[in-house]
């Protein structure tokens, strides 16, 4: 059953086409890799669906037949459909948990004033606790006291996607999260998101490193030139001529990003 669909999704910047006609069919509770070379319209894709940008044609279909292609971002969010960026945005002046504590507040709009200043209350305590239990999950129970600035690149990571989750996505939209990671913090934000999507959570992931995708994905959508080129579990991608001249010509797909 579908929990996202994309219906010749289209999205014009003057006279550049960054997504042209593209069609897509996001499985409830799949894990869908999106790549493709450098403006393919990966993220331009990932700012549509979650309403950042307007498409210019086509439509966006959420969860059992809902519109969603013009609403705005806040919106879309506040119905589950919640992304990353590539640079994590996090208070750095923050410690990690008053950071998921006031994603948690924008999520039920709550007053956001109170957080800021401290103060308690039921739905405040309720919100904490919420945001202690997932900087728990995510990994940086230790480090819930530090600020955000302090933290390696690798938990900050960790720590943006503890903010989308402090949202209660349906669908989570990551975009790029391995990017400037060292090997073992990519292993890590692999168990990571492995361990999101065991929560029910479909995931899209917008990713450069085509080892991680092959390893990560049920499914991959391969864009170029802002059109869908092609399709299908990891080892037909893996194996296609068409994917393979997208990117380099002749060299295998899996070599990249791996090095």
């Amino acid at each position: 059953m579908s929990i996202l669909e994309t219906k010749g999704l289209s999205k014009n910047f003057g006279g550049l086409a960054a997504l042209d006609n593209v069609d897509l069919s996001i499985k409830e509770g799949e894990i869908r890799g999106i790549i493709g070379p450098n403006g393919a319209g990966k993220t331009t894709l990932f700012n549509v669906i979650s309403g950042v940008y307007r498409p210019t044609a086509g439509q966006i279909v959420y969860g059992k037949g809902k519109r969603i292609d013009g609403l705005s971002a806040s919106k879309i969010a506040a119905m589950g459909l919640v992304r990353t960026f590539q640079r994590t945005a996090i208070y750095l002046d923050f410690t990690v948990l008053k950071n998921v504590t006031v994603a948690r507040h924008l999520h039920t709009q709550a007053n956001i004033f109170r957080v800021f200043a401290g103060l308690t209350g039921s739905s405040e305590n309720k919100n904490v606790a919420r945001a202690r239990e997932i900087v728990e999950f995510m990994g940086l129970g230790n480090l819930k006291d530090e600020l955000a600035t302090n933290l390696p690149h690798g938990h900050q990571r960790a720590l943006g996607v503890a903010i989308a989750l402090a949202c209660e996505p349906k669908i989570l939209l990551l975009d790029e999260p391995l990017t400037g990671m060292t090997p073992t913090e990519k292993a890590h934000m692999i168990d990571l998101i492995r361990k999101v999507h065991q929560q029910g959570i479909t995931i899209l992931i917008v990713e450069h490193d085509m080892k991680s995708v092959m390893e990560l994905c049920d499914y991959i959508s391969v864009l170029d030139f802002g059109t869908l080129l092609v399709e299908g579990p990891p080892a037909a991608i893996q194996n296609n001529e068409d994917v393979i001249n997208a990117y380099l010509g002749t060299e295998d797909i899996t070599s990249i990003g791996t090095s």
